[in-house]
């Protein structure tokens, strides 16, 4: 069969599935040719870059055959993101899609590709499959250093101004991101009820902002623990520069080896990085440095639970793919779960706040900067690198929307007889 007689059937086929799923995305094909023939110039549509590409879209119609096609631009996005893509979806369900498109046209077509070699390049073929942490130190280190030590110039293009990397807060709707952070980094510190003198400790302080704004608007004495190297560097330079040296102490270390005593601490969006199988080291060990009475505040991402701690554990496709190759060794725990584990270890919960809608316009935000400055990111870290940052923070973003992962600020104490100290209502974190 002739490179022609290809591209006509699949051609055939595109137009059949356009019509009777009525979708609002055309074709462009690797010759030029386009599906619909009167599609505009300015139209949103999906770029097939090499007839390779279907033979191997139809020998393991998988996520991870799709990604590889992805990073390495051999199908691409044409006057629209991925948003756009979802939007125009089909609105029935893939098993009914499969009842109604021709099956006679279909498979006609993928005999035609199916021996055609798959071509190239396969840029993530080489990433080992993920597994979850094992709570090793070393390997610890290894998995944060993937993820995080990309690079601080790269990062900057597309995080706020103070380098914040976790889910923003939302005041209003409509606010940018460096405004949700501010907010996010004060409504963290109202939650700790931090003052002058407070000692606190900050599990895995990102690019120090939290630190730093702690000890800068609050007075607080921190000390930060990490296990990147980049970003470790960038906060001591950073506190240098803002003349906090004195009251900021930031650190290469694991959790577990954390030593002293501390009034408040937090975890924000570090504990997604421990392992299911290491939670009871993370939890005393919070429990062993936070003073009786001080604060800990709990902020992660978290998954809906399931009838059973297996099913639970069962990460689908997409998910794997997260944990293969953005977030090697992370996992994520259920609300529910948390809220036991801490009980379990000591602590006793006062505050379980939502903030998936929060994490929703937060990754919107990113990737969207992100996108904005392709070139430049390209630039820094590749465009594989790039276009597998942008599918990561556009996907999450979407998972958010849909209610697949979730965000829970939980404030707990170190549990004791008698008042906890807090305030009698939450007035105060709204003044």
């Amino acid at each position: 069969m002739g490179a022609q007689g290809r591209l006509k059937s699949l051609r055939k086929l595109l137009a059949h599935a356009r019509e009777l799923l009525e979708l609002d995305i055309g074709f462009r094909l690797w010759d030029g040719s386009r599906v619909p023939e009167d599609l505009a110039d300015d139209a949103f549509a999906i770029h097939f870059a090499d007839e390779n590409l279907i033979a191997a879209l139809i020998r393991s119609p998988n996520p991870e055959t799709l990604l590889n096609l992805w990073v390495s631009k051999r199908i691409d996005l044409v006057n629209g993101d991925m948003f756009d893509l979802v939007a125009r979806r089909p609105k029935v369900r893939t098993r009914n899609i499969r009842k109604k498109v021709s099956k006679f046209l279909a498979l006609n077509t993928a005999r035609k590709f199916l021996f055609l070699d798959k071509g190239g390049p396969w840029p993530l073929t080489d990433q080992p499959d993920e597994k979850p942490s094992d709570g090793d130190a070393e390997e610890n280190q290894k998995n944060i250093a993937y993820h995080y030590d990309v690079s601080n110039a790269f990062y900057k293009l597309f995080l706020d101004d103070q380098m914040v990397y976790t889910c923003g807060y939302c005041t209003d709707w409509d606010n940018d991101i460096h405004q949700m952070q501010t907010d996010k980094l004060e409504m963290i510190c109202r939650k700790l009820r931090l003052k002058p003198g407070d000692t606190m400790l900050d599990i895995g302080f990102g690019w120090g902002s939290l630190a730093l704004y702690a000890a800068r608007n609050y007075g607080a004495h921190v000390t930060g623990v990490t296990l990147s190297k980049e970003q470790l560097d960038h906060a001591r330079a950073r506190a240098e520069e803002m003349g906090l040296a004195d009251r900021v102490r930031f650190e290469l270390l694991d959790y577990a080896e954390i030593e002293g005593q501390f009034d408040k601490i937090t975890s924000i969006g570090m504990h997604e990085h421990i392992g299911i199988d290491n939670y009871a080291t993370y939890y005393s060990t919070v429990a062993r440095v936070l003073k009786p009475g001080g604060i800990y505040l709990h902020h992660a991402i978290t998954r809906p639970a399931k009838k059973d701690a297996r099913t639970f554990r069962k990460k689908n496709k997409e998910f794997k793919l997260l944990t293969k190759y953005i977030f090697p060794g992370g996992e994520l725990d259920h609300i529910g779960n948390t809220v036991m584990m801490l009980e379990q270890h000591g602590f006793e919960v006062h505050d379980v706040e939502n903030w998936r809608e929060h994490y929703q316009r937060t990754c919107r935000l990113w990737h969207d900067r992100l996108l904005a400055n392709y070139d430049a990111a390209v630039a820094e870290v590749g465009e594989v690198k790039t276009r597998l940052w942008l599918v990561y923070l556009g996907g999450c973003s979407i998972a958010f929307e849909r209610n697949t992962v979730k965000l829970y600020q939980t404030v707990t104490t170190r549990g004791g007889r008698g008042p906890a100290g807090l305030p009698p209502t939450r007035a105060d974190l709204y003044r």
